[in-house]
């Protein structure tokens, strides 16, 4: 029996991503480094549901952080993050456009 160990962790990040708020961080993102408050102008909401959000991405290693001064930055891990987004994207407009064919034909 192969080891699931890789499994496991593709679904924790994948799960990690499972919030419409994380996906709109990554487009944040996709070009820039922001710090918290960018971020937190951009999304709205409150400070510490955010603070939790980007502490997810950042266990499940989808962000990298640093910190100067008393801001804390954000980037993306890699541009893959973004490309893998953009491509479930791409799954979901396809996926709309043929039911929006079948209702049409209705």
């Amino acid at each position: 029996m192969a080891d699931n160990s890789i499994y496991k962790l593709h679904a924790g990040v994948c799960k990690a991503l499972g919030n419409p708020l994380r996906i709109q961080i990554i487009d944040l993102l996709q070009e820039n480094e922001l710090c918290f408050s960018d971020i937190l102008a951009e999304t709205g909401g409150l400070k510490s549901s955010l603070s939790q959000h980007l502490s997810v991405m950042v266990n499940k290693g989808i962000l990298h952080q640093r910190k100067e001064g008393l801001n804390v930055y954000f980037k993306l891990s890699s541009p893959k993050v973004a490309k893998a987004c953009g491509l479930m994207r791409e799954v979901l407009m396809d996926y709309l456009k043929k039911h929006k064919t079948i209702l049409e034909k209705m």
